[in-house]
């Protein structure tokens, strides 16, 4: 097990040592949507995952700018400088927030199933509270096989959309990611930029993954058969690989 590091209002992971490789999570997201990209890179890197206050930032801030402020305090914090950013759905959506106002920290960006330019919300619908079975269908949605929504996941979910305040703050930032539209701005992202996408997303669909790549100037597509919303949970070992490929001939290029 990783251990969950604190310091002043951050909770976070930080394994392994050599170039930082922040890991942005989803809306339902936790640390544990990481495992495998953990395993796989902390021997070679050092991976940090902020755990993003999506349940406890106050009111007000419940939101996409909210969140990237959150950000730019723990890289402030943490001292980070070059970092490979990876964020998946809404993760991914606050890191190209991050990168516009930040881009001499960020050396590589990653996104998978990310959010930004159109997304299918929850499926179409706001968490139901007290449904149990409306959950569980809507974390199934999320992946390719059903049974990869274990019932710990599930459960998870489910305890965290029982809570009125959270209830509140999910809807607010899911709310907010629909509104903030970023087709203008990626356009003026010049790092090197990967897309990692499931070829059967149902939430931000492959024609999202071709949107991304058309607009942000030095990116590459990869896609993932099989596959849904959260590749690096869904297929980690055939996720860790492009990443790793990628990062090599990257790496190359700069030499």
């Amino acid at each position: 097990m990783v251990e969950i590091k604190e310091k002043g209002e951050f909770r976070y992971i930080d394994e392994g040592e050599g170039d930082v490789m922040v890991l942005l999570h989803g809306l339902f997201g936790a640390l544990s949507n990481w495992e495998g990209v953990i395993k796989n890179f902390s021997s070679g890197h050092r991976v940090i995952i902020p755990m993003l206050p999506i349940y406890t930032m106050p009111l007000k801030k419940a939101g996409m700018d909210g969140l990237a402020d959150f950000v730019e305090r723990f890289v402030e914090t943490m001292k980070l400088d070059n970092m490979i950013l990876v964020g998946n759905s809404l993760g991914g959506h606050v890191g190209l927030i991050y990168t516009l106002k930040n881009e001499s920290k960020v050396s590589r960006l990653v996104l998978t199933g990310s959010s930004g330019l159109f997304e299918n919300s929850m499926g179409g619908s706001f968490p139901k509270r007290g449904s149990y079975e409306y959950i569980q269908e809507r974390v199934e949605y999320t992946f390719y096989k059903p049974e990869t929504a274990t019932k710990e996941l599930v459960d998870e979910v489910f305890e965290t959309t029982k809570s009125i305040p959270k209830c509140l703050r999910i809807v607010a930032i899911a709310k907010s990611a629909q509104r903030h539209n970023m087709a203008k701005d990626i356009t003026n992202i010049q790092i090197p930029t990967l897309l990692i996408w499931g070829l059967n997303d149902t939430i931000t669909p492959p024609l999202v993954a071709h949107e991304f790549h058309r607009l942000i100037p030095n990116s590459k597509m990869r896609f993932i058969d099989k596959c849904c919303h959260a590749p690096m949970m869904e297929h980690p070992e055939k996720f860790n690989r492009i990443l790793e490929n990628w990062l090599e001939n990257e790496a190359h290029k700069a030499a």
